[in-house]
């Protein structure tokens, strides 16, 4: 089985290798059609499927895999500002059908999610805040915010798992 993962980055091919470890898995740089740094659910799953079609149709593929990262707010308990949280999506495309599944969701801290609500991009921040350099391209936001427990190929790697099952069980089928 030939995956177009339509990512440069090496730790979204990886979650695909692992997700489908018998495939062999291309990296295609493709445009996500969503701002660098998406907002809730609705932006960050339409770059999660754009991507999954731009890489599906970029050659000569079994199936296209597109991955977003992004935050969403989420009513506080306590009635104050919304919470900010690390979500991510993942999209699979056969051509014909599309699966959508999501991965962990982490709530960023306040020093951090104020910096993203004033419009700054959530890698960055995070490698300032930690000292550290491509933290999207190593253990990721979630990897910091779970201590290592759950890296960022481990939470991609369930989100692609989640959407390759209507593609691959057959219980999401007509009877």
């Amino acid at each position: 089985m030939d995956i177009a993962v339509g990512s440069g980055n090496p730790v979204k091919r990886r979650a695909v290798e692992r997700a489908v470890p018998h495939a062999s898995v291309a990296a295609v740089a493709v445009e996500s059609g969503v701002s660098e740094q998406p907002v809730g659910h609705d932006e960050t799953l339409s770059g999660a499927v754009t991507r999954a079609r731009r890489a599906f149709d970029s050659g000569d593929y079994d199936l296209g895999v597109g991955i977003e990262g992004g935050v969403a707010a989420v009513p506080s308990s306590d009635d104050s500002e919304d919470e900010l949280y690390l979500i991510m999506w993942a999209a699979v495309t056969d051509g014909e059908r599309i699966g959508r599944g999501a991965g962990p969701t982490f709530p960023l801290p306040d020093r951090i999610a104020d910096r993203i609500r004033a419009g700054e991009e959530l890698g960055p921040v995070m490698d300032e805040v930690l000292g550290t350099e491509d933290i999207a391209k190593n253990e990721g936001a979630a990897g910091a915010f779970s201590e290592g427990r759950i890296t960022r190929t481990d939470a991609l790697e369930s989100a692609v798992t989640a959407a390759l099952s209507p593609i691959r069980s057959d219980l999401y089928r007509p009877q």
